[in-house]
C-alpha cells in the first residue's frame, strides 16, 4: 500500500466520516447509502402490496397472513451504490503559477477529499487524469496529444490511498482535451475538475456530454478552478501569455487589464450558466480556498 503524504493524510483526517451523499435516487444495485428508485425487501419498511405468483415467498408478511388470511409482500426502500468517477485536467494551464502551482493543487486536492467522502458512503469511486504531452513540430502547427492515466472504481479498502499515490506523481503540463475521455465513461457520478481553459471545441463537446449524463439521471458535477491572480492580474505584470500555447503574448496596459477583467467575468458567468442549464452543478473553487472547506460545500449541494 503506497505511504500517505504527510498532506495528504492531514487532509483525509479533517475530512474523516463525510459522506457524499446522491442528489437524486438514484437505480437500483448492490447495497450502499443513497435511496434507489427500486423497492425491494430491504429491512426499513415503506409499504405493502398483495402478493403475485412468482414472487418469493421469504417476502411474503406471515404475521399480517395470519391475522387477515390475506398475502402481502413487505416493500422497503432499497439502498444503492453510486458508481463515482473524477475526471482531473492535468494540462499547462492547471500549472500556474509556475511558482507554486497553487490550482493544480487545489485540483488534486478537491479530487482527493472528493473521493474519501465518496468511499466513505461505500460507493465505488476511480479516477482519470488527462494530461497533456510535449508537442511536435512548430509553434503554428503543433498538434497537442494527452495521456490518460486512470484508476477504475471501486470499493477496495486502500483505493482512496492508491488515488492520493497517483496525483502525486502527475506534472500538469501540455495541452488536453477532456470530452473524449468523458463520454465512454458509465459512472453515476461524474465530476469534472478543471478550468475550462481549453479549446472552445472541447467546452462545447464537453455540454454535450454532460447533457447526454444528466438525461440517463447521471450526476454531473463541473468544478471550476480559479487563481486569485487570474481575477485581478498584478500590478508588476506587464505581459500576459498563454500557459498551453507560450507563443501567445499580449501586453498588459490599463486598457487591456480593465479590458481582460471584463471579459474573464463574462466568461465566468457565461459557463457557469451554460453548465447549470444543462441539469450539472457547478461550482467554483479558488486555489486559496481551504480544501477542507471546499470539499464540505461540495459535498453539501452549495456552489457559489
Amino acid at each position: 500500500m503506497p505511504t500517505l503524504h504527510a498532506d495528504d493524510s492531514r487532509l483525509l483526517d479533517a475530512l474523516r466520516g463525510l459522506r457524499w451523499p446522491a442528489q437524486r435516487q438514484v437505480h437500483h444495485a448492490a447495497n450502499s447509502a443513497h435511496l434507489a428508485r427500486k423497492l425491494g425487501p430491504a429491512a426499513e419498511l415503506s409499504e405493502y402490496r398483495a402478493y403475485r405468483q412468482g414472487d418469493d415467498p421469504r417476502r411474503i408478511d406471515w404475521k399480517l397472513l395470519a391475522r387477515t388470511d390475506r398475502a402481502y409482500i413487505r416493500l422497503a426502500q432499497e439502498h444503492s451504490q453510486l458508481s463515482t468517477v473524477l475526471l482531473l485536467d492535468a494540462s499547462a494551464s492547471l500549472a500556474w503559477p509556475t511558482d507554486t502551482q497553487a490550482k493544480w493543487q487545489q485540483a488534486r486536492r478537491l479530487a482527493l477529499g472528493l473521493a474519501a467522502a465518496t468511499h466513505q458512503a461505500g460507493d465505488p469511486v476511480g479516477l482519470l487524469v488527462a494530461q497533456g504531452l510535449a508537442t511536435e513540430g512548430t509553434e503554428a502547427d503543433a498538434t497537442p496529444s494527452q495521456q490518460l492515466h486512470q484508476l477504475p472504481a471501486r470499493t477496495q479498502a486502500g483505493v482512496v490511498q492508491q488515488i492520493a499515490h497517483l496525483l502525486r506523481g502527475i506534472q500538469p503540463q501540455g495541452s488536453v482535451a477532456l470530452a473524449p475521455a468523458m463520454q465512454p465513461l458509465k459512472a453515476q457520478r461524474l465530476v469534472v475538475i478543471s478550468d475550462f481553459l481549453g479549446s472552445d471545441a472541447d467546452n462545447e463537446h464537453l455540454l454535450a456530454a454532460a447533457v447526454q449524463f444528466c438525461a440517463r439521471g447521471r450526476e454531473v458535477f463541473a468544478l471550476h478552478l480559479i487563481d486569485a491572480a487570474e481575477l485581478n492580474p498584478p500590478r508588476q505584470l506587464d505581459v500576459l501569455h498563454d500557459s498551453e500555447a507560450p507563443h501567445l503574448r499580449r501586453n498588459l496596459n490599463a486598457r487591456v487589464r480593465l479590458q481582460y477583467q471584463q471579459n474573464f467575468t463574462q466568461w465566468r458567468e457565461q459557463l457557469a450558466l451554460r453548465w447549470r442549464q444543462r441539469g450539472a452543478q457547478f461550482s467554483t473553487v479558488l486555489s486559496d480556498e481551504a480544501s477542507v472547506q471546499a470539499v464540505r460545500r461540495i459535498v453539501k449541494g452549495i456552489t457559489p
